[in-house]
């Protein structure tokens, strides 16, 4: 028989789609398991206008054989089947697509929707096969024909015989080469694994002859291979059914089965969204931190599906940076796809799954939060740090979304807090949401620069990550009040007598604070009488955003960066040190005022946690006053 020609541009598609449209070969299979779907479809809708056919669900299914001998792999259905005409059309003409004409003629209900719409599928067979046999019977038809190929070259169209309606596409599968194992497509394990990957949810029976151990008749300890045909595939995806139908331990199942984690998932969200867009999902948050989550090499996103069928392992455009720790999957018919089906169109519908989803997640964190406020915590050490990174990342542009989930250790109630219970307890005179931060409570509390606020009787909030400073810094304010670091230059507590008495102080000792300020030239870049110690004899303050905190852990990091914090060294003019360093200057003893200046400020710098610029002159210098 003559063989026929692809059309020019069906060669140049069909090139491209052997080397480059789809990045996986496995996917081949998936490609012709939603063919046989469709066709199982057309069937079903046929039975519903045609009074003489009877669609009996069990009597439609998908078989895949492989013979490993003659290197073939089998994949036949029960579906509507072809005629010759339909065969030339659909398979001869590349990317036209019987199924989309079906959709477009038909109104689809019941829950049904054809897979392929883009007529290419059929062709990635050719990227683990060398010839193609396709033998189709037609539903109504006593004729069947053989559609054969080899590649671009073309094709073949002639009569054959099949007993039953539907379709047989034969694989005759490639050779191993040194880059690709083709055998792994006649193993019987490896299919099963892609049939559940890719069309675990498929409506209809996937079926496969699959060999098992039994033991030998009349004996307990001698066992013989059985081959026996089994159901691949679960059909119904847990998605589709009623929540009414599943318990807690369904949903945990589902999360294990497909290995979102090894841990328990604290919560589930299962959406069923009927509006501008139809879509089902189930997202979990889980317990755990996963081992490479703060690294590059996390990929976050939810598994997609379209009509049940897998399209993407991890779509990343589905979920913000800030949740990327959520779990779990999509399915909706709505989803404008590409000819390969493995990308998305950047689309409308996309976005309003996105997000949707992104309000979903956050409802279901704020009912965490105040419903089950342990297993929030819990939630929150795992992955709080993520969202304070959410608030800081794109120039706060998130923190309306995230300000609200955030939690602080509080000084008063010794716990963790939110910004809304902070203010919730806020006295009426009190200005400014305070804050200190530092590596740990511990070193917190001991701050000399804390004292005041507490004996005011306001809380702070210890900021113990390192990202926490910036991400409060991008808020600036909760509720109309700013956030002030107790280490900030004006605190906002002074009354007007309380100024009046510190400008009289600054102004006494004026020339003592200059001499030091000279003795720390390129340190400081100020010496002055402090407003804010009560029991401590010094501290460092800042002035300007960059704080103590901020300068530490941004040259921590391994760019290593040279910032550095406008510092200021604040004097206890109360402390009996203070007497000490008025007598040096006094009496105009310059070296004692120098040694006196300097162990101040050093040990300034060992309160916060800085390094001393030379440690050996600092304890020379203690050494002095010891001798």
């Amino acid at each position: 028989m003559a063989k026929k020609q692809f059309q020019a541009e069906s060669k140049r598609l069909l090139d491209m789609m052997i080397h480059s449209i789809y990045t996986q070969k496995e996917i081949f299979l998936r490609e012709l398991i939603s063919n046989s779907s469709d066709a199982i479809d057309k069937m079903y809708y046929k039975a519903l206008s045609d009074d003489s056919l009877v669609f009996n669900q069990g009597d439609y299914f998908i078989k895949i054989k492989a013979d490993k001998a003659n290197r073939t792999l089998t994949i036949s259905d029960t579906g509507i089947g072809m005629t010759q005409e339909e065969l030339e059309n659909n398979l001869g003409v590349i990317a036209k697509s019987g199924s989309l004409a079906f959709k477009n003629e038909n109104e689809l209900k019941d829950g049904h929707n054809i897979i392929g719409q883009f007529g290419v599928g059929f062709y990635s067979a050719f990227m683990v096969a060398d010839v193609v046999t396709v033998t189709s019977r037609a539903f109504g038809s006593e004729e069947a024909f053989k559609w054969e190929s080899e590649g671009a070259d073309g094709y073949t169209i002639e009569p054959a015989h099949k007993d039953t309606v539907g379709t047989e596409i034969v694989l005759k599968i490639k050779p191993n080469t040194e880059d690709d194992q083709y055998d792994e497509y006649l193993d019987e394990y490896r299919l099963r694994s892609i049939i559940k990957k890719y069309s675990d949810f498929i409506r209809y029976p996937i079926k496969m002859d699959v060999t098992t151990q039994k033991a030998k008749e009349g004996t307990e300890n001698e066992f013989e291979e059985v081959v026996e045909e089994q159901t691949i595939n679960s059909m119904v995806p847990i998605w589709r059914k009623n929540k009414s139908e599943l318990k807690d331990e369904d949903y945990e199942n589902f999360y294990h089965e497909k290995r979102y984690g090894f841990d328990k998932p604290l919560s589930h969200i299962h959406i069923k969204a009927d509006g501008a867009v139809v879509y089902n999902a189930i997202l979990f948050i889980p317990e755990n931190t996963p081992f490479d989550y703060y690294t590059k090499e996390y990929e976050k996103g939810l598994e997609l599906y379209s009509n049940g069928v897998l399209i993407m392992n991890k779509c990343g455009d589905l979920l913000p940076d800030y949740f990327s720790f959520v779990k779990g999957m999509v399915d909706s018919e709505d989803l404008s796809l590409n000819i390969s089906r493995e990308m998305l169109q950047h689309d409308r519908q996309l976005k309003l799954i996105a997000k949707n989803i992104q309000s979903k997640i956050k409802s279901q964190l704020q009912t965490l939060l105040k419903d089950e406020r342990e297993k929030y915590e819990k939630f929150y050490k795992s992955f709080g740090r993520q969202l304070k990174f959410g608030v800081y990342n794109d120039y706060g542009m998130h923190k309306e979304v995230l300000q609200d989930l955030l939690l602080f250790y509080s000084s008063k109630e010794k716990k963790l807090v939110t910004l809304d219970e902070y203010i919730s307890r806020m006295p009426e005179e009190q200005k400014y949401i305070y804050y200190a931060a530092g590596e740990s409570v511990e070193r917190i509390e001991k701050l000399p620069q804390i004292e005041v606020v507490t004996d005011k009787g306001y809380e702070v909030l210890y900021l113990t990550d390192d990202i926490d400073e910036f991400a409060v810094k991008m808020i600036q304010s909760y509720k109309e009040k700013e956030f002030k670091s107790v280490s900030s230059g004006d605190l906002g507590l002074e009354s007007d007598n309380d100024k009046e008495q510190s400008d009289s102080e600054e102004n006494a000792n004026k020339e003592l604070f200059e001499a030091m300020q000279g003795v720390l030239a390129g340190k400081v870049s100020k010496v002055k009488a402090s407003k804010r110690l009560k029991s401590h004899p010094v501290c460092l303050s800042t002035e300007g955003e960059l704080t103590i905190e901020m300068e530490k852990i941004l040259k921590s990091m391994p760019n290593g960066q040279d910032v550095q914090a406008d510092k200021v060294l604040e004097i206890n003019v109360n402390h009996e040190v203070f007497k000490s360093l008025k007598d040096a200057k006094d009496a105009s003893n310059q070296e004692k005022l120098e040694l006196y200046t300097n162990l101040l400020y050093n040990q300034a710098l060992l309160i916060e946690g800085l390094p001393v610029s030379d440690p050996v002159e600092f304890t020379n210098n203690i050494c002095k006053i010891m001798v």
